[in-house]
């Protein structure tokens, strides 16, 4: 997903109401156990944060595809959107599996934490889908803070700037000569697109909203 340089790096959704007082204290709890288990192995970090955050995508677009089909109503470019998102955030784990190299513990830690993320998204679509949408979107902000940190780590020399992978340079159309810098700054504008259109698509399913209110 492609996403203009112009968009507020630190846009941050005020909670409003107990739907998103809910989604944040989630993310915050989370964001706690990611700076206790991975601290500055931003790399490390990715795999398992591009791990879960390609679960919503494809949750959502599923449920609103079914949605749309019950009803029998148009979804607004909503699945294609939605599943645009799960496919982008699939290629950031396969770009920082390639960068990051996860040993086989951590493989087992990110089998077992997008299983159990899936089941509580899952059932969370379906009670509200506004609540977990607005979750996506505390979650894309998290994630530019730590793509934020991490270009830090690299500016500073304390992470190899090393050779952008191939699978990197040809699915943002990089230069050849592209380093880790160049890749992250591409993820990080992905992830501040994908936290504008969540954060959207909760403020659009209000209690007065038609057809995909939760």
């Amino acid at each position: 997903m492609k996403t203009s340089d112009h968009i507020a790096l630190d846009d941050h959704h005020a909670a409003r109401n107990i739907s998103d007082r809910i989604a944040l204290g989630i993310t915050l709890t989370l964001r706690f156990f990611a700076d206790t288990f991975f601290a500055k192995r931003y790399g490390n970090r990715a795999i398992v944060l591009e791990t879960v955050a390609a679960v919503p995508g494809m949750v959502g677009g599923m449920l609103v595809h079914l949605r749309c089909l019950r009803w029998m109503v148009d979804d607004n470019n909503w699945i294609r959107t939605l599943l645009d998102e799960a496919e982008n955030e699939r290629m950031h784990l396969m770009t920082f599996v390639e960068i990051a190299k996860p040993s086989w513990f951590e493989r087992v830690v990110i089998l077992v934490v997008q299983a159990l993320f899936f089941m509580f998204f899952f059932l969370l679509y379906l009670v509200s889908a506004r609540t977990a949408h607005r979750l996506v979107g505390y979650f894309e902000e998290q994630a530019v803070v730590s793509y934020t940190l991490y270009l830090e780590e690299i500016d500073a020399g304390r992470v190899e700037n090393v050779p952008a992978p191939a699978i990197a340079i040809a699915y943002w159309n990089l230069p050849a000569n592209a380093r880790l810098r160049d890749v992250v700054v591409e993820v990080r504008k992905d992830e501040m697109g994908h936290r504008n259109v969540n954060h959207g698509y909760a403020d659009a399913l209000t209690p007065v909203s038609i057809d995909l209110k939760a």
